[in-house]
């Protein structure tokens, strides 16, 4: 039986080599007809922390890796709007900014 893949938006990148993947899929409503969403979260191993919040990521069905965890991530299909380190950056250069700021401004 082949693995199944599934495509997903990052929510929480805290583990150490683990992502958690929110999968949704529209269902119709048995009664009313109408299109739900509907979302499960995986947790998802990521070997080399590549993948951030807000990141879309294909996961691939795996053995067992821990408690919760049986799925891997294989590949990002879209980044998210910030990464961690551009996040970085922006709050040191606005550190940075805000402390040179004050030592230019004269006191009266």
């Amino acid at each position: 039986m082949p693995k199944r893949i599934l495509q997903g938006l990052v929510v929480s990148d805290k583990g150490d080599k683990t992502v958690i993947v929110r999968v949704d899929r529209r269902v119709a409503h048995p009664v009313y007809k109408k299109i739900i969403t509907r979302s499960k979260k995986f947790m998802a191993h990521d070997e080399g922390n590549l993948y951030r919040i807000g990141d879309t990521v294909r996961i691939e069905e795996s053995r067992p890796l821990s408690k919760r965890k049986r799925w891997v991530a294989i590949e990002r299909t879209a980044e998210g709007v910030m990464s961690r380190t551009d996040a970085a950056e922006a709050e040191a250069a606005a550190a940075l900014a805000q402390a040179g700021g004050e030592a230019a401004a004269p006191e009266s």
